[in-house]
């Protein structure tokens, strides 16, 4: 006996386990006597076909929504890129100002070391030390190369008295004074631009 044979009866089974599903594929239908339609012609008639106007419209639509997506989003990286181009021109300015602030707070603290040599120079001027000699052409080459840096003396009988530039070492009265002014220099002042290095020392006049 084949293995056909012993599968006949269990596909017998299954035949009859199946609902059977009858068709009526009559193009008459015998209640009304008319002419029937396909299923797929009849759903095709009663779906209203989408007009052109309409599907133009969502064309249109999807259009606008992704011109004003992607609008936003290069309004976004635009503002990204902004703010990241001020923020490195800040950090830009902000260490250009560190450095001269370091450039000139490092020349100042030269400068100041450089005082008392200056001082003695002064002295020696005072007392025809400097009048001619080698010394001489030296110490205004020194004073010269200092000046380039915006190292200046000041500091003259006369001038009148500025507490935030003159240091008042003694004082002194006169009938005639108006206004308190320097009468003696004890030792000159310098500055480096508007800042003082040193106050000038000196004595002062002023009225009773």
């Amino acid at each position: 006996m084949t293995p056909q044979s012993n599968d006949l009866p269990e596909r017998d089974a299954e035949r009859e386990s199946e609902p059977t599903v009858i068709r009526d594929k009559r193009r008459i239908d015998p209640e009304t006597g008319e002419l029937r339609q396909p299923a797929a012609e009849s759903a095709a008639e009663e779906a209203p076909a989408p007009s052109a106007a309409d599907a133009e419209g969502l064309s249109t639509a999807d259009n606008d929504a992704l011109a004003q997506a992607a609008s936003a989003l290069a309004e976004e990286r635009l503002a990204d890129l902004q703010r990241l181009q001020a923020e490195y021109v800040n950090y830009r300015k902000r260490v250009e100002r560190d450095r001269n602030v370091a450039r000139d707070s490092a020349i100042e603290s030269v400068l100041e070391t450089l005082l008392p040599v200056l001082d003695d120079i002064e002295l020696a001027r005072q007392h025809g030390d400097l009048a001619d000699g080698p010394f001489a052409a030296i110490a205004e080459k020194l004073e010269s190369a200092l000046g380039k840096y915006g190292l200046t003396r000041y500091g003259s009988p006369g001038e009148e008295f500025d507490p935030n530039v003159h240091e008042a070492l003694f004082h002194s009265t006169a009938d005639d004074a108006e206004a308190i002014t320097v009468t003696q220099v004890l030792q000159p002042g310098y500055k480096v631009g508007e800042k003082v290095l040193r106050p000038a020392r000196v004595g002062v006049t002023g009225p009773e």
